[in-house]
């Protein structure tokens, strides 16, 4: 009986083993039909065919020099040259310190010395996160693949690609050694701030040749490479630093180095010294940077997002974010593109001097000798919308990168937001700059900022002398996330939630605007309501003359419908005019009187914080747009300042400078309209 129970036992074992093994050959009879019917085997073999002839194509030399770009102002003038220094840096594998490709073997690829350009376990694992996600999220890469892909490929993430580097990488195992694989990978990598290569990096950062750097120098370096925006020396050195002792703990653990030696290690405080002659990163280079590289994020398809629905949105938005800007940043030094701006030097020059004259009176510097008082501005064309010159700054001499205020910071805004947020969607809803208000004393309401109260107005004197208490009633009627509504559809990036409430109306926000936000707000005014999102990018080409990026210009959208010519609509055209017309009084009349431009039509709004700890001013001619803000990078109240004293004064000089050889041009008139009851606000 038992002996019959063992034989039933076996025989269904065996057919459950066969019954798996069928199932495993139908599902391969599957796979494969699914791979040849739906063409993928012609698409990897065209793949391998591609990797095949590049490999044999390469020698010593192709890993030596990377393509150099040029960036051209709107004259078409060479503005810079984005040039990594591989070449001149170029290190022999005899000449790398060992400690080098030990740490980056013990970090970056432990089974370099075993496996032939992949490690197929870490591509399985990768491959099943990309099922999971839906794209390649996570690298399972090789060094030998991680060279293959920062000298051959683009920074698509998809399976392509992802097919594409391992053949190369197994190509490249077969025609190089190791030691020649580890010297193309240590002369290749990227360690931010346009330093190619492991010597690059240490002359760059350090001042020294690799070979005379200690273990916590060296350590240090490499853990650049993983993420060079994240660990950048410069600007997040204790990230490098965080990074570096997490390197120096795994090294120990896989017996790299003696305990001793990685505390030592850690305990040594690490110095920059950065090379001298190094390349400055000014304000156009800086924003210059900063567009091209989103230019090159949305060739890839990457789709801009500035508010979520939840904190668990935004931190997947912000990493995929990240990695892909840091991939295009890289790009700019190594790809040979050719980037088009509008950057006018002549006007970028006239706007700094606006700015320097300005504030002379002001040479108190903080601790870093950098001056404590602080102006910005931007420039934008009203009949193209790009950007033609941006100050982040007043000029001082600065090795690497400087804070480009017009861009990277964020203050509040003062009454200069009063046309954006309320007047303009008031307008919208019926009112006129005619309909009679009344200004008097709110309770637990703001106050005027001279305390004077004129009883009935109209909203054109309301404008014309910024009375807070006309711009809090009818933000209170607006609401305020209605308000808010009108400055989110315009990308104004740092709204917060506790935005939503009635301060909000005198520009008292959680953290504010920036420049830029603001000259792009008010040019929208101009062009009859309609947005266009900043940018000073024109076009980019390839190196060989290939167009790979064109903005979407009014020139170039061709039969495009004339909305997405005008760019995106904000405001009601009849509402832009009557704003328009209303901040000519202002300019004439109002708290902007006498920093008009003579003949030159013009229109514009003054914006002063409380405590006189940030002065604004934004206003516009039909040619030109122009921001300007100055304050303390450290808020703090300056006597004197609003809006009509410095930052007026420095638009005003600037805007005649730029004008002087144009002809006055009006403003497009607005029409009449019936006007709005307002007796319910008395």
């Amino acid at each position: 009986m038992a002996r019959q129970k063992k034989q039933r036992k076996k025989y269904r074992g065996f057919w459950i083993f066969f019954k798996l093994q069928l199932l495993l050959l139908l599902l391969l009879i599957a796979a494969a039909a699914y791979y040849f019917g739906g063409g993928y085997a012609q698409t990897i073999a065209e793949l391998k065919d591609d990797a095949d002839m590049l490999v044999a194509k390469s020698n010593a030399d192709t890993f030596r020099k990377g393509e150099t770009g040029l960036v051209y102002d709107s004259d078409g003038k060479l503005l810079k040259a984005y040039k990594g220094e591989k070449d001149a840096y170029y290190i022999k594998y005899a000449d790398i310190p060992e400690i080098v490709e030990k740490t980056f073997v013990a970090v970056e690829d432990q089974k370099f010395y075993r496996h032939k350009g992949v490690d197929y376990l870490a591509i399985l694992r990768a491959i099943i996160a990309m099922v999971r996600n839906g794209e390649v999220t996570q690298g399972g890469s090789t060094i030998t693949q991680q060279l293959a892909r920062t000298v051959y490929l683009s920074m698509d993430r998809t399976w392509e690609r992802k097919m594409e580097e391992i053949f190369i990488a197994r190509n490249l195992e077969d025609k190089y050694t190791k030691s020649q694989i580890m010297e193309f990978y240590l002369n290749n990598i990227y360690f931010g701030n346009g330093y190619y290569g492991i010597q690059a990096a240490a002359q760059g950062y350090f001042s020294k040749s690799i070979d005379k750097l200690d273990l916590s120098q060296v350590v240090f370096l490499c853990a650049i490479p993983n993420n060079p925006s994240l660990y950048d020396p410069v600007q997040h050195k204790k990230n490098t630093l965080s990074r570096r002792d997490r390197m120096l703990t795994s090294m120990y653990e896989q017996g790299v180095i003696s305990l001793s030696a990685s505390k030592e290690a850690k305990e040594e405080k690490i110095k920059l010294k950065r090379k001298k002659g190094i390349e400055k990163n000014d304000y156009v280079e800086t924003y210059v940077n900063y567009c091209a590289i989103r230019a090159l994020m949305e060739k890839q398809g990457f789709e801009f997002q500035y508010y979520f629905d939840s904190s668990k949105q935004e931190k997947k938005y912000n990493k995929e974010y990240k990695k892909l800007y840091r991939e295009c940043e890289s790009s700019l030094y190594t790809s040979g593109y050719r980037i088009y701006t509008s950057i006018d030097m002549e006007q970028q020059e006239k706007l700094q001097d606006a700015i320097d004259t300005g504030l002379s009176a002001y040479q108190d510097v903080n601790e870093e000798g950098v001056y404590k008082l602080q102006g910005a501005g931007v420039t934008i064309d009203n009949t193209t919308g790009f950007v033609t010159a941006i100050v982040g700054g007043r000029s001082q001499h600065f090795e690497g990168y400087t804070l480009n205020r017009a861009y990277q910071s964020f203050r509040q805004p003062g009454s200069a937001i009063k046309p954006l947020l309320v007047y303009t969607p008031m307008l919208e809803r019926g009112y006129t700059p005619d309909t009679v208000v009344v200004d008097e004393p709110i309770e637990d309401g703001p106050s005027n900022a001279n305390g004077v109260y004129e009883g009935a107005i109209t909203i054109r004197h309301a404008v014309k002398r910024s009375k807070n208490t006309i711009a809090w009633k009818l933000f209170d009627e607006l609401t305020p996330v209605t308000g808010l509504s009108y400055l989110k559809a315009m990308n104004f990036t740092k709204l917060d939630p506790e935005d939503e409430r009635l301060p909000a109306a005198l520009g008292g926000f959680t953290i504010g605007a920036s420049p830029l936000e603001m000259a792009a707000g008010f040019a929208a005014l101009e062009n009859d309501g309609c947005y266009r999102q900043p940018t000073c990018i024109t076009k980019i080409e390839d190196t060989q003359g290939n167009l790979i990026y064109t903005a979407q210009t009014d020139a170039d959208r061709g039969q495009q419908k004339k909305e997405e010519a005008e760019g995106i609509r904000i405001y009601k055209s009849n509402a832009s005019r009557m704003m328009t017309d209303m901040l000519e009084t202002v300019m004439n009349e109002g708290t902007a009187r006498g920093l008009g431009l003579g003949d030159m039509p013009s229109a514009g709004k003054t914006g002063t914080t409380n405590d006189n700890k940030d002065g604004w001013f934004a206003g516009y001619t039909r040619y030109f747009t122009t921001s300007i803000w100055v304050g303390y990078d450290q808020p703090a109240e300056l006597p004197g300042l609003t809006g009509s004293t410095y930052p007026g004064n420095i638009w005003h000089n600037y805007m005649m400078s730029i004008h002087k050889k144009m002809t006055p041009m009006s403003f497009v008139p607005y029409i009449e309209q019936k006007q709005v009851d307002m007796d319910f606000i008395e």
